[in-house]
């Protein structure tokens, strides 16, 4: 069992979840993104400790357990598999900080604008 970042990420990167991952098993692309590789972040499933701890810091909404990811985003296991069967094509995401290592403050959505990322997706295969 593990946690997985669906497609609500593409182009959000908060990376509130990178900053309390205890194993650090998100992932982010090495290159651009591509139809087959998203602009967004990865749970690595076998790294995943399955601690939960990413959930609630997606401002997003963008991250589920495995098996309760709705099935607009059952393709989204797949994108995330990506991380072990691709490997030399992701990184480990590291959060965003200052020159000084002070982590960067970052504007949180409202919540019309996570409703309205998700909209994005209802008519989407």
């Amino acid at each position: 069992m593990a946690y997985v970042i669906t497609r609500l990420c593409v182009d959000c990167l908060d990376q509130g979840c990178v900053e309390v991952c205890p194993v650090e098993c998100i992932y982010a692309p090495k290159e651009a993104s591509s139809p087959d590789r998203p602009n967004m972040l990865y749970i690595q499933p076998i790294e995943c400790i399955n601690c939960g701890a990413c959930e609630p810091e997606c401002p997003w909404q963008a991250i589920f357990e495995d098996r309760e990811v709705p099935e607009m985003f059952a393709g989204d296991l797949s994108l995330n598999a990506q991380t072990v069967e691709q490997p030399k094509q992701f990184r480990v995401a590291r959060p965003h900080r200052d020159a000084e290592g002070r982590l960067q403050p970052k504007a949180r959505p409202t919540a019309d604008q996570v409703l309205a990322n998700r909209r994005r997706w209802d008519d989407k295969p």
